[in-house]
């Protein structure tokens, strides 16, 4: 049995249900997370100190998993907003540092390299963003790009900084500097051995801006330095830790295979590398090793979009999968990236019709390529891996992924926005009655109990909590709720 800790990003499913919904997978991991009272959301932070508390009275614990921007600043999105000064913030991972060094155990820890939405929506950033995201957006994309091929005219920046105010500009700035001198700290912090593997994410991305600036600087300052990561991504990071926690010993080899092979060197929305790089950087993390079909363990089928991503929220349409869906025949797991937030309809349509999974390792399509990547992969090394499988576990969580990724995600979200006001886990439910009857049908579930919620008020994401018991008749197994 492997006792491990868990410090989330904040209180959303994904980042509190999906970490305990893998862990359960195995039989032998324990995974020990603070009460989600305690962490925080949209709109308020963590309670720092009552988690650090929390984090020190733990006995019997090998794996610390630590998401460092709640410690720092009480979330991710409390990362971008926070006014604190940086001396407050070290104070805080200065009592963090003490209680590793009192328990001498394993520290995996991600910090994220803040983002640069590009758009003027201020729901998880500061006031301003919603005047002047877009153009500080430009701002940070132009200045890095010219900095670095010498290509953007100077007047196209003295454009762009005359329509934002300049204590805006010094404001964004400021909080920039700061969380980038907390990124450095803790490259010292691994230096000096209180972390073991150390990721800082860059969630958000495109292929200039602050956030690249920075990543690139952290690469090179950490050059000399083992098990320091950069990847693009942020809330699937947790998990990858968790994968890896539990998998680095094992070596098990995944081999990509992709619908659409001929265009792996594109580039995903949110995302500053190709989909091949994002594909193997993640499986390496979660500690798999990329391997070809021939000599593989798992296959893991990439549903690939060709020239460009599709955008589910933002109803950017692509040609979505239109050939004959083809199934490993050796042990398998699917990531579906055609789109950004939600599943691709035509693939899902033929995964069902195949009816083959035998198999099957898992099922993941929400938010972004790392996101789904991430997930996906730590889905298939923790299960495929463990010498004590929970079947009853892996069960629940592909029907959570395929009501949450492909029912709401991928059709229902769009359908409630446009024809309803109010958020309602009643109206929720209604919508989600049709695909949960096809869902269990297809997994032989005959009785169901299932419950929907707006965790964060928002219609980006939903909470599904499902109750089920499995029971082993004479000649049938059979899949139902209380």
């Amino acid at each position: 049995m492997i006792n491990i800790a868990l410090i989330p990003i904040d209180n959303r499913p994904v980042c509190y249900q999906l970490p305990k919904q893998i862990a359960c997978l195995s039989k032998d991991c324990n995974l020990i997370l603070p009460d989600i009272k305690l962490l925080g959301d949209l709109n308020h932070s963590a309670d720092i100190d009552s988690i650090l508390k929390w984090l020190d009275s733990l006995t019997d614990i090998d794996v610390i998993i630590i998401t460092l921007d709640t410690i720092a600043y009480g979330g991710l999105i409390p990362s971008r907003r926070s006014n604190d000064k940086i001396d407050v913030i070290k104070s805080r991972i200065d009592k963090l540092k003490k209680i590793i060094e009192k328990k001498k155990i394993k520290v995996y820890a991600f910090s994220s390299i803040m983002r640069i939405s590009n758009n003027n929506v201020n729901e998880e950033e500061k006031e301003y963003w919603n005047l002047y995201g877009k153009k500080i957006f430009e701002y940070s994309y132009n200045l890095h790009k010219m900095n670095k091929l010498k290509e953007i005219d100077s007047s196209v920046m003295t454009e762009i900084t005359t329509e934002i105010p300049q204590d805006i500009i010094s404001d964004y700035l400021e909080t920039r500097k700061r969380n980038f001198e907390i990124n450095k700290y803790y490259v010292e912090l691994k230096r000096l051995g209180y972390i073991n593997t150390l990721v800082f994410s860059k969630d958000d991305c495109s292929e200039y801006g602050f956030n690249v600036e920075e990543a690139e600087a952290l690469k090179e300052l950490s050059k000399e330095i083992s098990d320091i990561y950069i990847k693009t991504g942020a809330d699937e990071i947790p998990l990858t830790l968790l994968s890896r926690a539990l998998n680095k010993e094992k070596r098990i080899k995944i081999a990509p295979v992709y619908t659409n092979p001929d265009y792996i060197n594109k580039i995903s929305k949110y995302e500053d590398i190709s989909v091949k790089e994002s594909v193997e950087s993640q499986i390496e993390l979660a500690g798999g090793i990329v391997s070809d079909e021939n000599n593989c363990d798992l296959i893991l089928l990439v549903n690939n979009f060709k020239e460009e991503q599709g955008e589910l929220v933002m109803n950017i349409k692509v040609p979505l999968f239109n050939k004959k869906l083809v199934l490993p025949d050796k042990p398998y797991f699917i990531a579906d990236i055609m789109n950004a937030n939600g599943s691709d309809n035509n693939f899902v349509k033929e995964l069902f019709e195949q009816n083959s999974f035998k198999e099957f390792y898992g099922y993941s399509a929400w938010n972004t390529t790392g996101n789904t990547l991430g997930s996906a992969i730590a889905v298939a090394l923790t299960y495929f891996g463990t010498k004590h499988p929970d079947k009853n576990a892996f069960e629940k969580l592909q029907l959570t992924r395929f009501l949450d990724d492909w029912a709401y995600q991928a059709n229902v979200r769009s359908k409630i926005r446009n024809n309803y006001e109010n958020l309602s886990a009643t109206v929720l439910k209604m919508n989600m009655q049709n695909y949960e009857k096809f869902i269990c049908k297809k997994f032989a579930i005959k009785k169901r109990k299932i419950e929907y919620k707006f965790p964060w008020h928002r219609f980006f994401e939903i909470e599904i909590n499902i109750k089920k018991v499995y029971i082993k008749l004479p000649f049938i197994d059979i899949l139902f709720y209380e």
